[in-house]
């Protein structure tokens, strides 16, 4: 049997991926027992020179030609952005056509209408390729880890951030000159917005989350911070405690609600997840029954990317030789029909990386102890540098930084203390609060 299927943007991803279906044709026949053709491509400018050439008869002028014809079976989509994918996720499902896509925007902010309609017409959606490129995470959570409760997830899922750090940690240098190296090198967009400020790995945190957790989440309600603000100090300073800084996409499920997040987080340096470097993504899933289990591999890249876009063009092409739909659905949604309840930041509770910026006076410490007491906040560790290196950031010679790493406590405390010690003038600067994930008893 034949499936025809069609690609919709045919940028770094949709040349990877048209070539992996033409020149693994006979492979792919042999391994899932229905050959895939490719029929048609469609992109906005046929003028542009492509990694992958096309036939002349495989390109296809406008969306229509590829909606209106009754042969094709998927529809592939590798645009960007959300409203365009968005609009044509819905026609493709009108006219019955399954879709495969790798954009983790669409599904983290518009994944809810489209999976419904989805399942209203049994329509199968595909989107191994939205979250971590090549690694294969959403069926490992559907299928692998299907016996299992899953207690968390934590992950680095940005390779453009993951990069950055990494040259921070190991090479000492600062946030604008890794970013710049990053750009050069092409681990970087020209406008790398969306890696930097933490969305891009929101997107597929949230993806997760409703997979793992059954639900649909408000993706406005998920907590965001970048790393923008980074300074080299605190890599360094932290360090020194035993710390490497990630930036973490976190999603854990306790009492009725669903916490979930992406910020930058220091984790012990002998975890497994610190030792990431470079553009790696890796993904840390804990079941009840499983445990610990890692993923590890290129989150990104054409061939990485194409690879898990053609896992799901082949499944669903499988399904479509023996005449069946979304009714042994495995690469969709658990969802229950229901949104799950997001942890407010206030309730967060987690251990704190402080940095006070004081004056070098005696009383100073026992002062920012004591606040921290009254709000219920131990203190696990303190480290006080006399001098600075000039490097990190000018300080003036009567005020040093005072680090602070606290116990778990409670967002909402740590706040109130941060700003009550900030209001009596004990600091001399703006206060550094980085959340730690590091497991106590």
């Amino acid at each position: 049997m034949k499936v025809d299927v069609a690609i919709v943007g045919y940028g770094v991803v949709g040349n990877g991926t048209a070539k992996i279906l033409e020149e693994k044709k006979e492979i792919l026949k042999k391994r899932a027992g229905v050959e895939i053709n490719l029929k048609k491509v469609f992109t906005r400018n046929w003028n542009k020179k492509f990694e992958f050439p096309l036939k002349e008869n495989q390109k296809a002028n406008s969306l229509d030609e590829i909606l209106n014809d009754k042969d094709i079976k998927i529809i592939i989509e590798l645009t960007g952005g959300i409203d365009f994918p968005y609009e044509l996720a819905l026609k493709a499902i009108e006219k019955g056509k399954h879709i495969v896509t790798a954009n983790k925007a669409l599904l983290a902010e518009k994944g809810k209408d489209i999976f419904l309609k989805a399942e209203e017409k049994n329509i199968r959606i595909g989107y191994e390729a939205a979250v971590a490129g090549g690694i294969p995470i959403i069926r490992a959570l559907r299928e692998g880890l299907v016996g299992n409760k899953i207690n968390k997830i934590y992950g680095i899922l940005n390779g453009t951030t993951n990069y950055i750090l990494t040259s921070m940690f190991k090479e000492g240098k600062d946030f604008k000159t890794a970013l710049e190296e990053a750009k050069e090198l092409g681990y970087a967009e020209a406008d790398p917005t969306l890696d930097i400020n933490g969305t891009d790995a929101a997107h597929k945190i949230a993806i997760l989350a409703s997979l793992s957790y059954g639900g649909f989440l408000d993706f406005s309600k998920v907590h965001i911070e970048g790393i923008e603000d980074i300074n080299l100090m605190d890599i360094e300073l932290a360090k020194e405690l035993g710390y490497t800084l990630k930036l973490l996409a976190i999603a854990k499920s306790h009492n009725g609600e669903v916490e979930v997040r992406v910020h930058p987080t220091f984790l012990p340096s002998d975890h497994q997840l610190a030792k990431v470097d470079g553009v790696f993504n890796a993904v840390m899933v804990e079941g009840d029954s499983v445990g610990e289990t890692m993923f590890y591999g290129r989150g990104a890249g054409s061939l990485p990317t194409a690879s898990a876009v053609v896992s799901d063009v082949v499944d669903i092409a499988k399904s479509i030789s023996l005449g069946v739909g979304r009714e042994i659905e495995i690469t969709s949604m658990n969802w229950e029909h229901k949104d799950l309840n997001l942890t407010k930041v206030s309730d967060f509770y987690t251990r704190y990386y402080v940095r006070f910026t004081v004056p070098d006076i005696t009383g100073i410490l026992s002062k920012v102890a004591a606040i921290f007491a009254k709000y219920d906040i131990s203190i696990a560790a303190v480290l006080q540098k006399e001098k600075v290196i000039e490097k990190y950031e000018k300080i003036s010679e009567k005020l040093v930084p005072l680090v602070i790493l606290t116990h778990t406590a409670s967002e909402n405390n740590l706040q109130k203390a941060v700003k009550e010690i900030e209001d009596n003038n004990l600091t001399g600067a703006k206060t550094v609060i980085i959340r730690v994930e590091d497991e106590e008893d």
